[in-house]
C-alpha cells in the first residue's frame, strides 16, 4: 500500500463518507469537520488533488455537541445527505446535477429535536421512494427534571426514522421504536430487489434487525470460551458487502473478532439473523471491503492492515449463532451469554494479510539519542497497545533493502551498469574497476563473470556508456575503447604520454579531461564513429568533468561542467558556434569531487523556470562534504540560485540514479544521499540512506530489480533498492508484551529500561496457569512470544495477527512488567514480571549519594487500581540494583498514594504522590522520608530539576517551580503558571524557561521573570517572598512567551538535535503518531520573513475543508509568537502566479522564497 494523496486540511475531520449520484461515474468525499460547514471534495486524477466542490456554513467552528458535522448518513440512490450533531441538529441537503452535470446542493431542510442525544445515523434503502434517514436517539427531557436519577435508568434510545418528502422539500419524522439501551450502530440493509431493507442495530452482545411495520429479529454474537459473563461485548467497526445476487456485513467486536452477519429473508420478510464467526485481527476503528476482494481494516493501535478474502465464512463448521426469540432475555452480557455459541480463537482462517502501512499510534512516550552509536541520534518511541506494542526506532533517512551482497577479490573504486541496447528494459553488464583491472559481469539469473565483453580487462576504467547506436564505450588511462554492436572494436590512444585522467559521457557525446588540464571532445557521428570535435586547454588540473544529459529529441547536450583544482566549476558549451567557450563559473569554497548535470522538474525543485516543465540543475560535490545545487539556463547557460547542504565528512561523489522513473542524484559523503522529485507530490526531497557507507554506485535494472542501485562497500558488491520514497524517517520494531507507559536510559550503557503495563488483563504467569489447567492454549496465550520470550511455531508466527488474551471479569486486574532492551542487538536483555496485580507506573534511574556512584532503578506501583473512580489497594516504590545485566530486587516501600513521577535530586529521590512532592533516601529496608510539601493542586505528572529548583507539572494547573531549601530542608513552591493547563509532558530549556503542552493539543512556552529569578538566587533575600500567594498561588507567576495548537495531545517533549550539527529544537511526539519540531528563529529577519510570509499563506492557501487558518491554531488560545511551517512549505504548491505575488509582497523571488523554507528545514534536518 502506498499512500497517493494527503492534504492538510487544519481541521478536526468528525466525519467522512464517500458519495455518488444516481447514475453518477464518480464518487465525491463527504466531509464532517469542526469549520461549522459541510464540504465537498471531488478528487481530480490528473492533478492529484482534491477540489472543493461545495462548502457550506451551517454553523459556529469548533466541535461543539449541537454544531452537525458529528454524524453523516447518505442516502443509498445518492439523491441526499444528513449531516447530524451529538444533541439537537440535524440537516438534510437535497443533492443533484445541473445542466452542465455538475454536483449542486441544496438550502438546508432542519429535523432538530431539542434535548435528544444521536448515536448513529443512516440511511436506509427504500429504493426510489423518498429518501429516509434512521437515527438512534435519547430523549433526556425528563432524566433532566428528575433530580433522583430514575427517570434516566428508564430512560430508553429510539430508532427513528426521518422521511424527506421531495415533493414539498420537508423533513418529517416519519416513525420511532425503543431499541436495547446498549445499541451504538447502524447499518444499511439494502432494498429493493437487492433485499428486504430496514437497519440492522448493533450494540453490546447482539445483533437485531429493524424496520418500520417489522418485528425486531435479533441473535447474540458467539462467545469466546473463556470471556467473562458479566461483561458485555460491544461492536466497535463494521463493514457491508455488496454485490448483484449477495451481500453480508462483517463487524467486529472490542477484542478483534469478526463476525459474518448474513440475513435469511423471502420478499421483505426476514426470517432469521444468523451470525457467523469468521476471524480474529487486531482491533479496528473502520473496516472497508474493496470491489477487488480486499479488507481494509483501519487500526486503532499499531500498523493498518490490509487483508485479501480466501473464503467467506462458508465453511459447515463455522460457529454460528441464529435469532433468538425469548421476550426475557435482557440485552446485557449474562443474558446473551446463555444462549450464545462457544468458541476458541485463532489465527485467520478467512483471510490473508498481504500488507501493512505504518502507524506509530499510539505513541506514549520518546527519547532522542545515539544508543546505536551510528553517529546521528535516532527517535526511540513507545507505540501500541497490549500485544501489538513496540519500541520503535526512527532513523533519519529512507530504508534501502540488500537485494544481494558478493564479495570481490579486491577493493574496488568504481562501478557502472550497462544494457545490450537502448531498448532494453534491463542491464546487461556489471562493470567493476579495480586499481589496475576491469571485471565484467553478465546479469541474468544469476551474475557471472564474463571474457568476451570486448571491454579492456588489464586496465582499469574510468567510463562506461552504451552510446546510441548501441556500442559500448570504455575510457581507460591509456585512451577511448570504442566497441561496436557487432563484436568489432576502435581504440583512440592518447597523444604522447599523457594519460586520461577524467571522463564523462552520454549516449552520442563524450569528454575527456588529460594530465595538465587539456579537454578534448568526441561525438558520435552518423555512421558510428566517434569523431574529435574539439580541444580546450584550462590551464589547471581537472578535478572533475560531465557532460550533460542528452535532451529528448536532440542529437546534443548543449553543456559540459568541468571542476578544476583552483576551487572554480566551469561551464562550457558544445553547441558548434562556440564550441567549449566557458558560459558561466562558479566559485567553491573547496575542491571540486564530482559533478552532476540533471533534469528536474524545475517548479519543484527550486521554483526556477515560470511553473511546470523540467529544469536543467548543476550539483557539485565538494571535497569538505558539501553539495551545492545550482539551476542552469539551458538557453543562455547562466547560472543562478546556487544552495548548498552539507551531507558528511567525506568528500561527495553523485551519480545520477532513476527514482521512479524520474531523474535524481545519489549523493555518497560519509552517509548517502538521495535527491529526487516524488511525482505523486511533485516535491523535491534530499534524504539521507539509512545504510551503510558507500563508495561507488550506478543504476540498476533487472528483471528481480526493475529501479535498484549497485554499489561498492569496501570490497562488496550490493545491489539495493529505496523503500518508502517521500518519507522522512525509517522505522524498526522491537516488540513488546503489554503497553509501554515510560522508560529511561542506564547511567553510562546505551540500554533502555522500560515499563509496561496493562488494565483488564492477566499477567503471563496467570495466562499460562489458565492454559493448564483448561488443558490447552487459552486464546491469547501466545500474545506476542517473540516479546514474551515464548516460542511461537512459524505459521502462527507468518500470520502476523496479534490475538487478545482472557480478559478478567472485573476491573482493576493489571498485567506489569520491567523490560531492560539494548537497542542496537534489538533483545531483551532481562525481563520482570510484576506479580500480584501490581502496575508499574513511573520509572527513573537514581545514584543514592552514600552509594558510592551506583545507580539504582526505581519503580512506582499501584496494586489492584481501577481508573474511574481511581481507587487502589496499595502504591509502592520498589528499588532494585542493575548488576550484570540483571535487575535485583532490594525492598519497596509502601506509600498513601499513586506515585506517577519519580526523579533524582542532589544524591537523592523525588517522588510525586498525588497533590505531594516527597524526597525520600535509601534505607536498608526501605526509602526514608526527608522533606515533603502537600501544596500541589491535583496530582503530580511530571518532575525535572536543575540545581536546587525542581520543575513540576501538575495533571491540572500546568507547570510549577519549587526551590529546595538545604538550611530548613524545606520544599518551597515560588512560581507558578497563570493559565491552567492539563499538563501531558514538559522539559526545561533553560535555569528559568520551560516548554510543555496540555492534553487538548497545545504546545507552549513559559518562563520565570527575571527579576525574580534573582531574587530567588540571591541567598540574602527575605522569607517573605516565600510567604506571600496571590489567590491560593505561589507569590510569582510565570510568563507565556509561546503557545500553539498542534491539533494532537503530545505525549512527550525534548530539546535537542535531530542531526549532528544541526539546529536544536523542541521536538515532540503525539498520540496519533506525529513527530513535529518548533524551531527557534536565529535573528529577526528570519522571524519577520515567516510572519509575513504565513501571513499572506493566509490569504492565499484556502484549506478545503473552509476552516480557518489562525482560528484552527488559536483553538483555546491565542497563538502566540509561533508562525505556522506547515503552511508555509504550502507556498510550493501554489500556482507559480500566486508563488510570484506573494514573494514579490515580500521583496523577494519565488526562489528565494522557496530556498528560505529549505535551509531553515536544512537546519533541523
Amino acid at each position: 500500500m502506498t499512500s497517493i494523496l494527503a492534504v492538510q486540511t487544519f481541521s478536526v475531520i468528525r466525519s467522512l463518507k464517500p458519495f455518488r449520484l444516481h447514475g453518477g461515474t464518480k464518487d465525491y468525499l463527504l466531509v464532517g469537520c469542526d469549520s461549522g460547514k459541510i464540504t465537498i471534495l471531488e478528487y481530480i486524477p490528473e492533478e492529484n488533488t482534491l477540489k472543493q466542490t461545495h462548502s457550506e456554513c451551517f454553523g459556529k467552528t469548533g466541535c461543539r455537541r449541537v454544531v452537525p458535522g458529528e454524524y453523516l448518513a447518505i442516502d443509498p440512490k445518492g439523491r441526499a445527505i444528513m449531516i447530524s450533531a451529538v444533541e439537537k441538529q440535524k440537516l438534510v441537503y437535497v443533492m443533484n446535477r445541473d445542466a452542465s452535470n455538475r454536483l449542486t446542493i441544496s438550502s438546508p431542510l432542519e429535523a432538530h429535536k431539542a434535548q435528544t442525544v444521536v448515536f448513529a445515523t443512516c440511511g436506509v434503502d427504500v429504493d426510489f421512494e423518498n429518501p429516509i434517514f434512521a437515527c438512534i436517539e435519547l430523549d433526556y427531557s425528563e432524566a433532566d427534571q428528575d433530580a433522583t436519577g430514575d427517570a434516566a435508568e428508564e430512560t430508553e434510545k429510539h430508532l427513528t426514522y426521518y422521511e424527506l418528502d421531495l415533493g414539498l422539500n420537508h423533513v418529517i419524522r416519519k416513525w420511532s421504536e425503543p431499541i436495547s439501551r446498549t445499541a451504538s450502530m447502524l447499518l444499511t440493509v439494502p432494498g429493493g430487489a437487492d433485499g428486504p431493507s430496514g437497519v440492522l442495530v448493533a450494540g453490546e452482545n447482539w445483533v437485531a434487525f429493524k424496520h418500520q411495520g417489522h418485528d425486531e429479529v435479533r441473535a447474540p454474537l458467539p462467545r469466546r470460551k473463556d470471556y467473562p459473563d458479566e461483561r458485555g461485548l460491544l461492536v466497535t467497526a463494521a463493514a457491508t458487502h455488496k454485490q448483484r445476487d449477495l451481500f453480508f456485513f462483517l463487524l467486529q467486536t472490542e477484542i478483534g473478532d469478526l463476525y459474518k452477519v448474513t440475513l435469511d429473508y423471502e420478499g421483505d420478510t426476514v426470517k432469521d439473523v444468523v451470525v457467523t464467526l469468521f476471524d480474529t485481527i487486531h482491533q479496528s476503528n473502520s473496516l472497508c471491503i474493496t470491489r477487488t476482494g480486499l479488507l481494509f481494516a483501519a487500526a486503532e493501535f499499531g500498523d493498518h492492515a490490509l487483508f485479501q478474502f480466501q473464503a467467506i465464512g462458508d465453511d459447515d463448521t463455522a460457529v454460528t449463532a441464529h435469532k433468538v426469540d425469548d421476550p426475557e432475555l435482557g440485552d446485557d452480557g449474562a443474558s446473551a451469554a446463555k444462549v450464545a455459541p462457544r468458541f476458541t480463537p485463532g489465527p485467520p482462517k478467512n483471510l490473508l494479510l498481504i500488507d501493512e502501512q505504518e502507524s506509530s499510534a499510539p505513541i506514549l512516550g520518546s527519547m532522542v539519542a545515539d544508543l546505536c552509536t551510528e553517529g546521528t541520534p535516532q527517535v526511540y518511541c513507545l507505540c501500541g497497545r497490549g500485544g501489538r506494542s513496540a519500541l520503535r526506532v526512527l532513523r533519519h533517512g529512507v530504508k534501502v533493502s540488500e537485494m544481494a551482497v558478493s564479495e570481490l577479490p579486491g577493493y574496488p573504486s568504481a562501478v557502472w551498469t550497462i544494457k545490450g541496447r537502448h531498448d532494453d528494459p534491463y542491464d546487461r553488464y556489471i562493470v567493476v574497476s579495480f586499481t589496475n583491472a576491469t571485471l565484467v559481469l553478465s546479469i541474468g539469473e544469476t551474475v557471472e563473470e564474463v571474457t568476451d565483453s570486448g571491454f579492456l580487462a588489464r586496465a582499469p576504467t574510468l567510463q562506461v556508456q552504451l552510446l546510441a547506436d548501441n556500442a559500448m564505450l570504455q575510457v581507460h588511462p591509456n585512451g577511448v575503447r570504442h566497441i561496436r554492436s557487432d563484436g568489432r572494436s576502435a581504440e583512440w590512444k592518447t597523444p604522447g604520454k599523457k594519460s586520461i585522467e577524467k571522463g564523462s559521457a552520454n549516449p552520442r557525446q563524450l569528454a575527456i579531461s588529460l594530465a595538465g588540464g587539456e579537454v578534448i571532445y568526441f561525438e558520435l557521428d552518423v555512421a558510428g564513429n566517434l569523431m574529435e570535435m574539439g580541444t580546450k586547454e584550462l590551464g589547471v588540473d581537472v578535478a572533475c568533468l560531465d557532460v550533460g544529459p542528452l535532451p529528448d529529441g536532440r542529437a546534443r547536450s548543449n553543456f559540459l561542467a568541468v571542476g578544476c583544482y583552483d576551487n572554480t566549476v566551469r561551464l562550457l558549451a558544445l553547441d558548434s558556434q562556440n564550441l567549449l567557450d566557458q558560459l558561466a563559473s562558479i566559485q567553491c569554497p573547496a575542491r571540486p569531487e564530482s559533478l552532476a548535470l540533471v533534469e528536474m522538474a524545475s517548479d519543484a525543485a527550486s521554483g526556477i523556470g515560470g511553473g511546470s516543465g523540467m529544469g536543467l540543475y548543476l550539483n557539485v560535490g565538494l571535497s569538505n562534504g558539501i553539495l551545492q545545487r545550482a539551476a542552469v539556463d539551458q538557453t543562455s547557460g547562466a547560472i543562478s540560485d546556487t544552495r548548498t547542504r552539507f551531507l558528511g565528512q567525506r568528500p561527495v561523489k553523485l551519480f545520477r540514479v532513476t527514482v521512479q522513473g524520474q531523474h535524481g542524484v545519489l549523493a555518497l559523503s560519509s552517509r548517502g544521499w538521495l535527491a529526487y522529485v516524488l511525482p505523486s507530490t511533485g516535491r523535491f526531497y534530499m534524504t539521507p540512506l539509512s545504510y551503510d557507507v558507500l563508495e561507488h554506485a550506478a543504476n540498476f535494472a533487472s528483471e528481480q530489480c526493475p529501479e535498484g542501485m549497485v554499489a561498492i562497500a569496501s570490497n562488496t558488491l550490493r545491489i539495493l533498492t529505496v523503500e518508502r520514497l517521500g518519507e522522512v524517517f525509517n522505522q524498526t520494531n522491537i516488540p513488546l508484551r503489554y503497553t509501554p507507559r515510560k522508560f529511561v536510559q542506564v547511567p553510562s550503557t546505551n540500554q533502555l529500561l522500560i515499563i509496561e503495563s496493562d488494565h483488564n488483563e492477566f499477567s503471563e504467569k496467570v495466562r499460562n496457569r489458565m492454559a493448564a489447567e483448561s488443558g490447552g492454549t487459552t486464546s491469547g496465550a501466545k500474545q506476542n512470544g517473540k516479546a514474551g520470550g515464548m516460542e511461537v511455531d512459524d505459521e502462527e508466527e507468518e500470520s502476523a495477527v496479534v490475538i487478545r488474551g482472557p480478559v478478567p471479569a472485573a476491573d482493576g486486574a493489571w498485567a506489569s512488567c520491567i523490560r531492560l532492551v539494548d537497542p542496537k542487538t534489538e533483545e531483551t536483555v532481562e525481563l520482570v514480571e510484576l506479580e500480584d496485580n501490581e502496575a508499574a507506573l513511573s520509572i527513573c534511574t537514581c545514584v543514592f549519594h552514600a552509594r558510592g556512584g551506583e545507580a539504582f532503578v526505581v519503580i512506582g506501583t499501584a496494586k489492584g487500581m481501577t481508573l474511574h473512580p481511581r481507587q487502589h489497594q496499595g502504591c509502592y516504590i520498589q528499588v532494585y540494583r542493575l548488576l550484570d545485566n540483571r535487575l535485583h530486587f532490594q525492598h519497596k516501600t509502601e506509600v498513601e498514594d499513586v506515585p506517577l513521577a519519580l526523579a533524582e535530586f542532589q544524591g537523592r529521590l523525588l517522588v510525586g504522590l498525588g497533590k505531594t512532592l516527597r524526597i525520600y533516601d535509601l534505607g536498608k529496608r526501605k526509602l526514608l522520608r526527608k522533606a515533603e510539601n502537600r501544596t500541589f493542586p491535583t496530582m503530580i505528572t511530571g518532575i525535572r530539576s536543575m540545581g536546587d529548583r525542581i520543575y513540576v507539572s501538575d495533571l491540572m494547573e500546568s507547570v510549577t517551580f519549587v526551590k529546595y531549601r538545604r538550611h530548613d530542608n524545606s520544599l518551597v513552591v515560588f512560581a507558578d503558571d497563570q493559565t491552567p493547563r492539563l499538563t501531558t509532558c514538559f522539559c526545561f530549556l533553560d535555569y528559568d524557561t520551560v516548554a510543555g503542552a496540555d492534553k487538548f493539543g497545545n504546545v507552549f512556552v513559559i518562563r520565570l521573570p527575571t527579576s525574580v529569578s534573582d531574587d530567588v538566587d540571591n541567598p540574602t533575600g527575605s522569607r517573605l517572598l516565600w510567604d506571600t500567594g496571590l489567590l491560593n498561588g505561589a507569590p510569582n507567576k510565570l510568563d507565556t512567551l509561546m503557545q500553539f495548537h498542534v491539533g494532537e495531545t503530545v505525549t512527550s517533549i525534548h530539546r535537542c538535535a535531530l542531526v549532528p550539527g544541526g539546529a536544536e529544537a523542541i521536538v515532540y511526539v503525539t498520540v496519533m503518531g506525529s513527530l513535529g519540531a518548533l524551531l527557534p528563529s536565529q535573528t529577526r529577519e528570519d522571524k519577520d520573513f515567516f510572519t509575513h510570509l504565513e501571513m499572506h499563506m493566509r490569504q492565499e492557501f484556502q484549506p478545503v475543508t473552509g476552516r480557518d487558518h489562525m482560528s484552527y491554531r488559536s483553538y483555546f488560545a491565542p497563538v502566540k509568537e509561533v508562525a505556522d511551517g506547515e503552511l508555509c512549505e504550502l507556498f510550493t504548491s501554489l500556482p507559480y502566479e500566486q508563488q510570484q505575488k506573494v514573494a514579490a509582497d515580500l521583496d523577494r523571488s519565488p526562489g528565494e522564497v522557496i530556498k528560505k523554507l529549505e535551509d531553515t528545514r536544512n537546519r533541523l534536518l
